[in-house]
């Protein structure tokens, strides 16, 4: 039998946001985090962005076939921190991310 080996916690964060630039900035501030407390860290990782398009009838009556389309993204990148250690849990769990960005965490 394999023994586990003594490492500390395997943390996966799952970030989601509409903006890019946001989702980008909350992930550096959880690896700058992550790495001031001795972590180890994989990531970001961007996944698939999520486009979804709905399009509108521009006018009821006059202009019926005529259109506008407007476009909706769901951007996600993924973080995995390895050798975590109680610190790093206690200041990840205290980190304040921007408005807007979604953060799902898993041990």
């Amino acid at each position: 039998m394999a023994e586990p080996k003594a490492e500390g916690l395997r943390i996966r964060i799952r970030l989601k946001a509409y903006d890019h630039k946001v989702i980008d900035q909350s992930a550096k501030q959880i690896i700058d985090t992550a790495i001031r407390t001795g972590a180890s860290i994989a990531g970001p990782v961007p996944l698939p962005t999520r486009r979804s398009t709905f399009t509108v009838v521009k006018s009821p009556h006059v202009y019926k076939k005529g259109g506008e389309s407007f476009e909706m993204r769901i951007h996600k990148r993924l973080i995995d921190i390895t050798n975590a250690t109680p610190k790093t849990i206690d200041s990840l769990q205290n980190l304040s991310l921007p408005a807007g960005v979604d953060a799902e965490i898993r041990m």
